[in-house]
C-alpha cells in the first residue's frame, strides 16, 4: 500500500472514531478494552496524534515523551481529539517525503513519513473499533488488503522489537492466514526465548495455525475479538492471547 492511501484510511477512520465517541458519550464502558471509558481512549488516541505529529513536524531523531492529555470532558474531550486528529493528518499530508525523524520498528521502512502515516492509520483503526464497540451497533469495515499489512506489522514490526513478550523456552512455530486474502498472506512465527522471527511464507511444518478472513484476523490478534480459527496445539493459541498484548 502507498503512504497516500495510509493518509486516505488514517483520515476516514479518525473522523470515524470521534463520531461514535460522541455518540456513545466519554461515561460509556469500551467493552474491548474493560479498563477503559470513551473518555481514557479519546485521551490516549488523541495524545498518540500529537506526539506523533510533532515527531515529524519537528523533526526529533531520539524518542519523545507523550505529553499528558488535558483535563477535558465529554464533548469538549471529543473536540480536543478532533482537532488532535486534524493536526496529526494535516502534518503528514504537509510533510516533506524525505523528512527525517525517530521511527520504532526493527524492520527496515521505506521513510519515516511512511512509517508513521502507516502506523497512525493502524492505530486509529484499532481505536476506532474501540469507539464504535462502544457506541454499540455494526462497526465500520476494514478492507483486506489493510488488514493484511495490519497483520504484517505487528507481526513483523511489533512482534520482532525486543519488547515483545511473545516468547517460549522451548522452540515453537506459529502459522498465521488470512483467508482469502490471496496466497502470500501467510505468516510463519518461530517462537523461542528472543523475539519472534517471522516470515511471509508458509515455512515448514507448524504446531497450530490461527486463520480466518483478514478483516476479523486483524482485530483477533490484536486482542479484540476472538481468533476464527485455531487448528493444531491449542496451548500456542492460548499462548498467543497471554503474551502478545502491545
Amino acid at each position: 500500500m502507498e503512504t497516500a492511501e495510509f493518509l486516505e484510511i488514517l483520515d476516514r477512520e479518525g473522523r470515524l472514531l470521534a463520531a461514535a465517541a460522541a455518540v456513545a458519550g466519554t461515561d460509556a464502558k469500551v467493552p474491548t478494552c474493560p479498563e477503559w471509558q470513551v473518555r481514557d481512549l479519546v485521551r490516549h488516541t488523541g495524545s498518540v496524534h500529537r506526539w506523533a505529529a510533532a515527531l515529524v513536524a519537528d523533526g526529533h531523531t531520539a524518542p519523545r515523551p507523550i505529553g499528558d492529555p488535558p483535563e477535558l470532558d465529554g464533548a469538549e474531550l471529543v473536540d480536543w481529539y478532533r482537532d488532535s486528529h486534524r493536526l496529526l493528518v494535516d502534518t503528514l499530508a504537509a510533510a516533506p517525503a524525505d523528512v527525517r525523524c525517530w521511527t520504532f520498528h526493527p524492520a527496515p521502512n521505506p521513510s519515516p513519513l511512511a512509517f508513521w502515516t502507516r502506523r497512525q492509520a493502524h492505530e486509529t483503526t484499532v481505536h476506532r473499533y474501540d469507539a464504535e464497540a462502544a457506541r454499540g451497533g455494526t462497526p465500520s469495515p476494514i478492507a483486506p488488503d489493510f488488514a493484511v499489512d495490519g497483520i504484517d506489522e505487528l507481526l513483523r514490526g511489533f512482534h520482532a522489537r525486543s519488547r515483545s513478550r511473545l516468547r517460549s523456552e522451548e522452540p515453537r512455530v506459529l502459522r498465521v492466514r488470512a483467508v482469502g486474502a490471496g496466497a502470500d498472506a501467510v505468516w510463519t512465527v518461530r517462537l523461542t526465548a528472543e523475539p519472534p522471527v517471522t516470515v511471509r511464507a508458509a515455512e515448514g511444518p507448524a504446531e497450530a495455525e490461527l486463520s480466518g478472513p483478514a478483516d476479523q484476523l486483524y482485530l483477533a490478534l490484536w486482542n479484540r475479538t476472538a481468533v476464527p480459527q485455531v487448528t493444531g496445539d491449542a496451548s500456542l493459541a492460548a499462548l498467543w492471547r497471554e503474551r502478545s498484548g502491545i
